[in-house]
């Protein structure tokens, strides 16, 4: 199959007389016709992917919503958990996160189930989401003296009657859940850390967002070791990549050389279009399905998707 990179270095033989209109309209119908959307297999039981980076400005909220959106293109039940008091991802799906809402606070905090908390997205068929509010910024002072506050989001998830395995939630279970956490490495991200199975780690294609990635792999492994031992890093994706610059091929090359297979074969380019797309309530793949950005989404979505667990516990 071809990758989105081949597709947007596709050589054209247009005439010298072409209009540049024409020119992008005939590239966006290549980049159509390259890209597979037929649904994937499902998996065999809910996947739990803990989206984290402690670094901001990495696309971490972007990733979650992109693939999560891409995720149910292919044909795959997504639920979103926001985590993130400042509530982009339920910015970006277009749901409800106003003061007073019910969300992850209310999940956390006040023992909510997490059913009731749940929204649809409306753009996104298959598609779920638990909105953050502003009440979350004080979950983690509220939550210092609660007994196993590390524990209470694995609970939430786990109890939810469309979570777990094939044959004990039936066809309407999420195949997929990814909890959008804050650039911290606070007590919201510990409980998303104790709740996964697996990580994704979206990484900015420039030498900085590497300084603070071994602090997070240390947190990992503190939690793997205590709280957690099924988490693996299974995911890395490369965000925000100009492949233009020197310097983003040599963080790329560093990052596939430490991590191997863990790392996403597709890197999302850097893009106007996937910037956009929250100031519309949209992701990228409803505001611009043909973008590079968007196709590049679909991609690693359906790499994630049929590649199953690829995780490390070194």
């Amino acid at each position: 199959m071809r990758t989105a990179a081949d597709l947007a270095a596709y050589e054209t033989s247009f005439a010298d007389d072409q209009t540049p209109l024409a020119a992008e309209a005939h590239q966006s119908v290549i980049l159509r016709q390259g890209i597979q959307r037929e649904p994937v297999p499902r998996p065999e039981a809910t996947r739990i992917f803990v989206v984290a980076n402690q670094k901001g400005g990495v696309g971490k909220t972007t990733t979650t919503v992109n693939i999560a959106a891409a995720l149910s293109e292919l044909g795959q039940r997504v639920l979103v958990i926001d985590l993130d008091p400042q509530g982009n991802a339920s910015t970006a799906l277009n749901v409800d996160h106003r003061q007073g809402t019910v969300g992850t606070y209310e999940v956390l905090v006040d023992d909510v189930p997490l059913a009731e908390a749940v929204q649809a997205c409306p753009d996104c068929e298959r598609l779920d989401v638990v909105p953050a509010t502003i009440d979350l910024a004080g979950a983690e002072i509220e939550l210092v003296s609660v007994v196993a506050r590390e524990g209470r989001l694995r609970k939430a998830i786990l109890g939810h009657p469309r979570v777990g395995a094939a044959a004990l939630t039936g066809p309407d279970r999420y195949d997929y859940v990814l909890i959008d956490c804050p650039p911290s490495l606070g007590l919201l991200t510990l409980n998303a850390l104790v709740a996964g199975a697996e990580m994704m780690i979206p990484i900015q294609a420039e030498y900085y967002a590497l300084e603070g990635l071994g602090q997070l792999l240390k947190t990992v492994d503190m939690v793997r070791a205590h709280l957690n031992p099924e988490l693996a890093v299974s995911t890395i994706l490369l965000t925000m990549f100009d492949a233009r610059t020197r310097l983003a091929a040599g963080v790329a090359q560093e990052v596939r050389e430490h991590f191997g297979d863990q790392v996403i074969k597709t890197a999302i380019p850097r893009s106007v279009r996937v910037s956009e797309a929250p100031s519309y309530g949209q992701t990228v793949m409803t505001y611009d399905p043909s973008s590079p950005g968007a196709l590049s989404y679909l991609e690693a979505a359906r790499e994630i998707a049929t590649r199953g667990t690829r995780g490390s516990n070194a």
